[in-house]
């Protein structure tokens, strides 16, 4: 009976799971990010959505949400922020007025370096005290497990 019960029961443990591991470092991260963006009067939000718009303007909001792999509702809700802290403007496309076009106004585009520089002192806060290669093999892995996940989706 007690071989069963062994069987049956998970060996999963909250302290060993990546996920949860994951998890709780995506909310470091974030926590740590958001009060440095704070001080430009951004969210962390609103700066997935400018990293997108600085490689690449003028996309539709379904366009975001799908480049950022999120819901289309969220994006919308973050643009119209976005619109009212004068980070962006909206124009209907050329091609089909029913679309509408996103567009970083000029603060938009100049919050890029001090934004950046704000996630990359996080960035480098994280990995403080690893070495270089072993930096460079925990990018390898996490490329690895994307791919994985990603797959499995498939």
């Amino acid at each position: 009976m007690r071989a069963e019960k062994a069987k049956t029961q998970s060996a999963f443990s909250r302290v060993d799971s990546l996920g949860y591991k994951f998890y709780h470092l995506a909310h470091l991260f974030g926590r740590a990010l958001d009060e440095r963006l704070a001080k430009h009067g951004v969210t962390v939000g609103q700066f997935r959505l400018l990293l997108v718009l600085w490689e690449r303007e003028h996309l539709t909001p379904i366009e975001i949400a799908r480049y950022l792999d999120i819901e289309q509702p969220t994006v919308a809700n973050t643009l119209k922020r976005m619109a009212r802290d004068g980070l962006i403007e909206t124009s209907p496309d050329p091609s089909d007025g029913r679309r509408t076009r996103i567009a970083l106004t000029r603060r938009g585009k100049q919050l890029k370096g001090p934004l950046t520089l704000e996630a990359q002192s996080v960035n480098e806060l994280a990995v403080k005290g690893l070495s270089p290669t072993r930096v460079a093999g925990l990018h390898e892995a996490l490329d690895q497990l994307a791919a994985a996940l990603t797959e499995s989706e498939s």
